[in-house]
């Protein structure tokens, strides 16, 4: 995995190279009063919120493509019956988009494969939750101090939602049920690969993807 670097025109950005053609950004929203987003993306009938955090996280999706796949002209971003985003005029490629709070995600798997990503501000977690999402380390977890134990399990989420993603099923899968321990960083889910990236302003973000090999399919 490649360290971080910046998107340009995207102010706090950090971009990420994966294996398997794959590549991943995170960013603040920045200002909310910027009109602007992809193309075919206005968000008619969203809250004033929701269209700030639908704009950014396009956005980011748009300028991530323009650095690892160029795209002649302007790149529209639609969404599938299920609601996954999509590219009409890159169907070759596979995207992903998340929001949490001040911050938006995105992912492009340039090879075609399957692709989640997911971010999630730290928010205080209950005794029950800790061991609904994180059975493999609820005893280390409650140990922690609430900060701690707060973070771990936004980070556990992200991976956990992430994969759901990746599927194409969302929380139809019971994400929750996604086996991932509280200081594992990287692994392997049914046909996925999955991978905790660098956390910025304490925001967790994870990124799950479908390895590709040219000559067999999917890797081992």
């Amino acid at each position: 995995m490649s360290s971080g670097y910046r998107l340009s025109g995207m102010p706090g950005s950090v971009a990420v190279a994966l294996p398997d053609g794959v590549f991943t950004a995170y960013a603040p929203i920045g200002d909310p009063g910027t009109p602007e987003g992809p193309a075919g993306d206005t968000g008619r009938g969203l809250p004033p919120w929701r269209v700030s955090e639908r704009v950014a996280a396009r956005r980011l999706l748009t300028t991530l493509i323009a650095a690892v796949a160029p795209t002649p002209g302007r790149l529209a971003v639609g969404s599938r019956p299920g609601g996954q985003p999509c590219l009409p005029g890159r169907p070759d490629l596979e995207v992903s988009l998340a929001h949490s709070g001040a911050v938006v995600a995105a992912a492009v798997h340039t090879r075609g494969g399957a692709v989640g990503v997911d971010v999630q501000e730290p928010y205080p977690v209950g005794d029950a939750l800790v061991r609904r999402c994180c059975p493999q380390g609820v005893a280390a977890l409650l140990r922690h101090d609430r900060p701690t134990r707060d973070a771990a399990v936004a980070r556990i989420w992200t991976v956990q939602e992430s994969c759901a993603k990746a599927t194409g099923r969302g929380l139809g899968i019971r994400p929750w049920r996604i086996p991932v321990g509280p200081d594992q960083e990287h692994g392997r889910w049914r046909h996925l690969r999955w991978r905790t990236l660098p956390s910025t302003g304490g925001t967790p973000w994870s990124c799950a993807w479908e390895p590709i090999d040219d000559r067999k399919g999917a890797t081992p």
